[in-house]
């Protein structure tokens, strides 16, 4: 804490020796050593207390960081969304046009079909047939 060395504080000590008189200097020892150990846990908790404090503005200044990064890349991705939407509006646009546009040109005189028995009938004499599934059991009365 202070930079006295040993022997400044043998001179020291015998000053206070003839000062205070051999009578009262383990006392006055005594209360020095107790005041110089609560200034010491004073500038200790003083310390302490700054460290906090700068811990908490670091910790601050990066969650002021990373709400920033945030915000951004919330804006990055609702700006792609919105470009991919669009990209996709314009895809559905052009495959509507391609469509009535195919539509326009198919001849108007393409009636549907209708299903006649016939044609029913190659289908059902062109597949395979069906095994049945097992016989339904009459329930006992």
């Amino acid at each position: 804490m202070f930079d006295i060395a040993f022997s400044e504080m043998l001179i020291i000590a015998v000053i206070a020796l003839l000062v205070i008189g051999p009578e009262k200097l383990p006392k006055v020892a005594k209360t020095v050593g107790h005041l110089l150990g609560k200034a010491q846990r004073y500038v200790s908790d003083v310390k302490s207390e700054i460290n906090r404090e700068m811990e908490i503005d670091e910790l601050r200044k990066l969650q002021a960081e990373m709400q920033t990064a945030a915000r951004k890349m919330e804006g990055d991705v609702q700006s792609t969304i919105r470009d991919t939407e669009a990209d996709l509006n314009k895809s559905v646009k052009s495959i509507e046009d391609d469509i009535a546009e195919l539509e326009k040109e198919k001849p108007a005189s393409t009636a549907p079909q209708t299903t006649t028995q016939a044609d029913i009938n190659k289908t059902q004499e062109s597949a395979p047939a069906q095994p049945a599934g097992p016989a339904p059991k009459a329930e006992a009365k």
